[in-house]
């Protein structure tokens, strides 16, 4: 693909590098920048393309104002046999960007004009200035300033890194005069963010028969919890014949983690409203605050261009592994669901996911056998229970959940869900296996049984 718009190629990493990303984060659609490739697309490769990832992301932390932090990824990909860099940027919320050391001017102020960054008049400058963003998760002081961080700690040092003192500064969690932010708020261990998660026996709002309540903690803890009680909820029927044991999720596991995670991350908390899980007989239900964000087209939305709202929440999902990279949620969902399923006000973003029909042949019951694991174990296994293990890890009744939700998950739908790689699946049910919680029947087509009366 030529050089567009959206597309820039550099041969090697260059002094201009900021300058060609600040044109992106001011572009309506943002942009891909790849190093490695020449602007006549032959590929010649990074001799060190992690060093260079390094020096990307400090010179774009530092070099950078406002602050462009979870508003690009870089990504290592193998072009010819050959090492190379993406780096993914999204508008950004807050223009016009611009080089520090020269201010909002236009010496340091660029726009994407074609396939070539331009530098931007003084008019445009003020103009977007004007315009600019002030009413931010990140510009408005926390009501309260007696946080702590203990469990966006542990998530950090569960996902290789450790958090200094500086912490705060560094994720961008104080305001400019150095108090927490809405954002720290949000991330802090008390709060009083009460996220719902509804059930209801029909295919309306008449019959409430379940409503559970997180939140008030860190919003990192209460998106796990969320999304771990509707991987419960998104049970399995189930088709047992001579042959085979075959199963089929209400929803798809994939489609599903990416809406509740881009509610979380894109929801517009200003006015203290938290996004909204409902379940229904034939649904489910995901609701956030906000449109679509400002300059962004419903076509442009469902190709991926991201424009993250919420810039420092977006950065931390990602750190956590949560995010996988920019732009990419919405177009996995599309893989599985149409566009159809996704409606639009100016204040709110709904998803609506219908559920799976399927009927049961040879014997079976209509609409199949709702439940975890067979055998003895059968709609005995609670999270209570997986809770109790004292053998297992945080992470490995994570998985037992899962496993008790669906018996026959795959290694990658499991991956899929608590946002890790296949090989670290393998290694936790390896040891899960060794501690005898999980025994295998049936070999590859067969299912797990879970077993906890030794881990008690």
């Amino acid at each position: 693909m030529p050089e567009t718009n959206r597309i820039e190629y550099k041969r090697e990493l260059t002094d201009g590098l900021e300058k060609e990303v600040i044109a992106f984060l001011n572009y309506r659609e943002g942009g891909i920048l790849y190093i490695g490739i020449d602007k006549n697309e032959n590929v010649y490769g990074l001799a060190d393309p992690d060093g260079d990832q390094l020096k990307i992301k400090d010179r774009l932390k530092n070099n950078i104002r406002p602050s462009a932090l979870g508003l690009f990824d870089i990504v290592s990909e193998e072009r010819d046999s050959k090492d190379i860099l993406k780096i993914i940027v999204a508008s950004g919320p807050e223009k016009p960007y611009h080089l520090k050391k020269y201010g909002m001017s236009e010496k340091g102020c660029f726009i994407r004009i074609g396939s070539s960054a331009e530098p931007m008049p003084q008019k445009v400058i003020d103009e977007l200035f004007a315009k600019r963003t002030r009413n931010s998760i990140s510009k408005i002081k926390a009501g309260r300033q007696d946080l702590s961080f203990g469990q966006l700690k542990i998530y950090y040092e569960e996902a290789g890194y450790n958090l200094g003192k500086a912490f705060a500064k560094n994720l961008e969690l104080l305001t400019e005069d150095g108090a927490f932010n809405y954002a720290g708020y949000l991330l802090a261990d008390k709060n009083n963010t009460s996220i719902k998660v509804a059930k209801y026996s029909g295919k309306t709002r008449t019959d409430l028969i379940e409503s559970n309540e997180y939140g008030h903690e860190s919003l990192v803890k209460a998106t796990k919890q969320v999304i771990d009680k509707i991987a419960v909820e998104n049970r399995t029927n189930t088709k047992i014949t001579a042959k085979e044991r075959q199963q089929t999720n209400l929803w798809n596991p994939i489609a599903l983690r990416e809406a509740i995670i881009n509610a979380f991350v894109h929801n517009d908390y200003t006015n203290e409203i938290t996004p909204k899980f409902e379940i229904f007989a034939d649904r489910i239900e995901i609701t956030s605050a906000g449109g679509l964000p400002e300059g962004l087209s419903k076509q442009e939305f469902f190709e991926g261009f991201s424009v993250p709202r919420n810039k420092e929440l977006m950065r931390i999902f990602k750190d956590l592994e949560l995010v996988e990279q920019l732009g990419s949620g919405i177009p996995r969902i599309l893989e599985h669901y149409g566009k159809e399923s996704f409606s639009f006000s100016d204040n709110f973003l709904r998803m609506t996911f219908m559920a799976k029909e399927t009927t049961i042949e040879d014997g079976g019951a209509k609409g199949g056998q709702i439940g975890g694991v067979t055998g003895g174990v059968r709609g005995g296994v609670t999270d209570a229970a997986i809770d109790a293990a004292t053998t297992l890890t945080k992470r490995q009744k994570e998985v037992v959940k899962l496993i008790a939700a669906n018996s026959s998950i795959t290694y990658n739908e499991i991956a899929d869900v608590l946002g890790i790689n296949e090989s670290a699946v393998g290694k936790h049910i390896t040891a899960i296996k060794n501690k005898g919680v999980l025994v295998r029947q049936g070999g590859t087509q067969g299912y797990w049984e879970i077993n906890l009366d030794k881990n008690k």
